[in-house]
């Protein structure tokens, strides 16, 4: 496994990468809202990234076709905007998006509500989704292991009844969009790379209300949940510092 540790200088560019991805996540999270496409939502990053001088990181990777991920309701990840999805108020929208700049990349993702009536059994499963990240971030310290991060995520997604998706993980990332290590969102404390100073990882649970269990669509990206259960998906770029975690998409 080659991991490549960043200078600080290099973890710098890679912030203002996720800066940049910041502000696309906050114009597209204002256009979901009842009656929007996910293509309505594509073309709002597809401008705000081409304004704010950077490079989608996702359109045109391993043959993907958009900038946006958009994954409605029981859709985990890599769903394919369209102007025939049409977002209904009570969905949620799983939005995930990369950007390069100065040759670094950053990857980050959100589920939003769509409207204002949201279920609370769906409330529950983003609320949990994005505490469990939050506690993963915690673990990102000099000398603990990838297990410690991926525990933070299962014991709190399980305790609340909800299941881990397995076969999809989080990674490495710099000047590639997927490097050395992967990030599973399951594990045991102490197992697994050790954190080292310079490292800096895509933390991307995947959650489901029901089974973890996911299959692949027949336009070979879409997963969706197999018992048809809806699924969230929170994800931060976030650095290994002698100071603790420092969160570059925030």
């Amino acid at each position: 496994m080659a991991i490549m540790l960043k200078s600080p200088q290099e973890i710098k560019k890679m912030r203002r990468s996720g800066q940049v991805l910041r502000r696309v996540h906050d114009a597209v999270r204002d256009a979901v809202k009842p009656g929007a496409s996910t293509m309505d939502l594509e073309e709002v990053a597809a401008r705000m990234i081409e304004e704010l001088g950077a490079t989608a990181a996702f359109k045109g990777f391993n043959g993907f076709p958009a900038v946006l991920c958009t994954s409605v309701n029981n859709e985990v990840i890599h769903g394919i905007p369209s102007r025939k999805k049409v977002l209904r108020e009570g969905d949620i929208v799983s939005v995930d998006c990369g950007v390069i700049v100065d040759g670094f990349y950053s990857d980050c993702a959100s589920t939003y509500p769509v409207g204002t009536k949201m279920s609370p059994a769906t409330r529950k499963l983003l609320d949990v989704t994005k505490a469990s990240l939050e506690q993963a971030i915690q673990e990102v310290q000099v000398g603990a292991t990838l297990g410690d991060i991926g525990a933070a995520v299962q014991e709190m997604v399980e305790a609340a009844g909800f299941g881990v998706v397995r076969e999809f993980v989080g990674h490495g990332i710099g000047k590639s969009m997927h490097e050395d290590p992967q990030v599973p969102n399951f594990g045991q404390r102490g197992r697994g790379q050790k954190l080292r100073a310079g490292m800096v990882l895509a933390i991307e649970p995947m959650v489901n209300a029901g089974a973890a269990e996911v299959k692949v669509l027949e336009d070979g990206w879409t997963a969706v949940t197999v018992d048809g259960s809806l699924s969230a998906h929170f994800e931060h770029t976030v650095a290994v510092t002698e100071d603790g975690p420092l969160v570059l998409t925030r």
